[in-house]
């Protein structure tokens, strides 16, 4: 083997602690080698999971502004209880009301009245009707699509804060223009369809709802993206994100990095003032 500070080779029958070249103590040299590593190592990836937090806070509650998208992207998926249309049978022995939402249609599966609409499309009775409310369920669904996709958009967010952003803007201003489009869609049906003693069919106002909280989210997103997302991290963590790719690469060898790798003055006063403390605690605690 071979000294690890001098490099001078120690047979492997002297068992002595001390290297006979040196003198360094083997097994504490080693430790402490060990030790600097580790704090070098900590140094950078805790400056990686700063960036980390500073993005994640900047996207979900950073400001005002991000709070309002945090709720109206909640709301957005909540415009989904609202009813989109739907369609009332009053058959004999038979009176149920199919409503498109999610509260109506959990109803409807409860109930079976959602697995018997193929047989009532197939009805000279109720046809016309039961076809007319498939438009607001058209509707539900590519709304109910467009706000998974931005709901998933935000909780990715802090990945890329203006990418999401402009990705977010752009779904909400889609949704929004189907919204109104499925609900001008289901007036002209409305009206097109007549009523009869079987069945009527309903108007609801949640492509209106939903239309609403597109809008809103997207103005919000616009705002964000004229504002600008980039968040202020702490100085020399980003030099720290870089040189820690350049460790993971083989490039920088952490035993050639210094200690700490990198320090602004703030934390330089920050470490020689809690280094301080440290020793006016000892030295009280001799004193006892």
């Amino acid at each position: 083997m071979h000294c690890p500070k001098c490099g001078g080779e120690i047979p492997f029958y002297d068992i002595k602690p001390n290297c006979k070249h040196c003198g360094v103590n083997i097994r504490y040299f080693t430790q402490e080698s060990k030790l600097m590593r580790d704090a070098k190592r900590t140094e950078l990836e805790g400056a990686v999971a700063r960036m980390v937090i500073t993005r994640i806070k900047a996207s979900f509650i950073g400001g005002k502004l991000a709070v309002a998208r945090l709720v109206f992207t909640l709301l957005a998926a909540a415009a989904l209880v609202v009813p989109f249309g739907g369609v009332q049978y009053d058959l004999p022995l038979f009176g149920r009301s199919f409503s498109v939402g999610i509260i109506g249609l959990i109803q409807g599966f409860g109930n079976g009245l959602v697995m018997n609409l193929p047989h009532f499309m197939n009805s000279a009775l109720v046809k016309a009707q039961t076809m007319a409310a498939l438009v607001p369920a058209c509707v539900f669904v590519c709304v109910a699509l467009i706000d998974v996709i931005i709901l998933v958009a935000y909780i990715l967010s802090f990945l890329n804060l203006t990418k999401s952003a402009r990705f977010m803007k752009n779904a909400a201003l889609i949704g929004a223009v189907i919204s109104v489009v499925g609900q001008a869609a289901a007036l002209i049906v409305k009206f097109t369809v007549k009523n009869s003693e079987t069945a009527s069919v309903q108007m609801g106002f949640g492509a209106l709802a939903a239309c609403a909280m597109f809008v809103v989210l997207f103005l919000l997103n616009r705002a964000m993206l004229n504002k600008g997302l980039e968040p202020v991290y702490k100085e020399n963590d980003i030099k720290r994100r870089d040189m820690l790719k350049r460790v993971r690469a083989g490039e920088v060898d952490l035993d050639d990095l210094p200690l700490p790798v990198f320090e602004s003055e703030e934390e330089r006063e920050e470490r020689m003032k809690a280094l301080e403390e440290a020793l006016k605690a000892e030295e009280e605690g001799k004193e006892l």
